[in-house]
């Protein structure tokens, strides 16, 4: 299995914990990560929780999202990969959201992440 297999079959729920971690760390809280997570995907808190209840793999997780269109504003390094440059769509799509929490937790401002 490579690289982007393992991405798209990994659990969503099973990423979500080190993201509140992340956040919270940092003093940010688990209501502005929600907050992050459902203007990229569209989902409320109910949405969030049955998807981790579930397992929902990303790559599921994803293709369920009503993804928002300001999405392509997000821009920058996760991981030393420009999320820009990223071709497959879920990989994209999963660095999109590792970049929003990476910028909660650096302390920038909900209405810069939100691409306001």
């Amino acid at each position: 299995m490579d690289n982007l297999e393992r991405v798209y079959k990994m659990p969503f729920g099973s990423v979500y914990p080190h993201y509140v971690t992340k956040v919270e760390k940092k003093g940010r809280t688990k209501a502005e990560l929600h907050q992050v997570i459902t203007w990229l995907t569209g989902f409320d808190d109910n949405a969030i929780a049955k998807h981790i209840e579930a397992e929902t793999s990303f790559e599921d997780f994803f293709a369920a999202a009503d993804l928002n269109p300001a999405s392509d504003l997000i821009t920058g390094v996760v991981c030393g990969v420009r999320v820009q440059e990223i071709e497959d769509p879920v990989m994209r799509q999963v660095r999109y959201l590792d970049k929003l929490v990476d910028e909660l937790a650096k302390g920038k401002a909900m209405e810069k992440i939100l691409r306001g």
